[in-house]
């Protein structure tokens, strides 16, 4: 054994769990285009507005998207898409978190899509401040072509 092995041993081997959070529909504006960078393709997509509901251990969160949001995106050469998006959400007890959603997609032609993201929460102090002191991730989904939205589940980690 090397000073590695002897190092983590000790330590239990344990995958962290998740419970879903809340679900989210989000209504998108058309699709801007911003150029050509070194890193790749720029765009951005208004976030219109839309709804979430969700609950973790008896607290319930449900509310309504916020419109003035964005969706920064960057398609890069190897075709791989990030995602950033900076939006508010607003729930029915009047609180307003902020939502810091950053999505990789890699979705090759012929192959499985990968969609997952990292989101951080900002929720002012009151009953929402929990949301402060939790990792979350999520998948995206697109909706319907009639529609133009997606689909957001957020994952607490427990």
């Amino acid at each position: 054994m090397n000073s590695f092995d002897n190092t983590v041993a000790g330590s239990p081997r344990l995958a962290p769990a998740s419970v879903l959070a809340w679900e989210a529909v989000v209504d998108v504006g058309p699709r801007q285009d911003l150029g050509l960078s070194p890193a790749g393709e720029r765009f951005i997509i208004p976030i219109l507005g839309g709804a979430f509901a969700g609950e973790v251990d008896g607290r319930r969160l449900r509310g309504r998207v916020l419109p003035g949001g964005a969706d920064r995106q960057l398609l890069r050469p190897d075709g791989i898409k990030e995602l950033d998006a900076l939006y508010e959400m607003q729930t029915d007890d009047g609180a307003v978190l902020t939502i810091h959603n950053r999505v990789l997609i890699d979705a090759p032609e012929g192959g499985e899509r990968y969609a997952f993201s990292q989101v951080r929460v900002t929720a002012p102090e009151g009953p929402h401040a929990w949301l402060n002191r939790r990792v979350f991730v999520g998948t995206l989904h697109p909706l319907p072509p009639e529609r133009k939205a997606v689909l957001i589940r957020v994952w607490m980690l427990v």
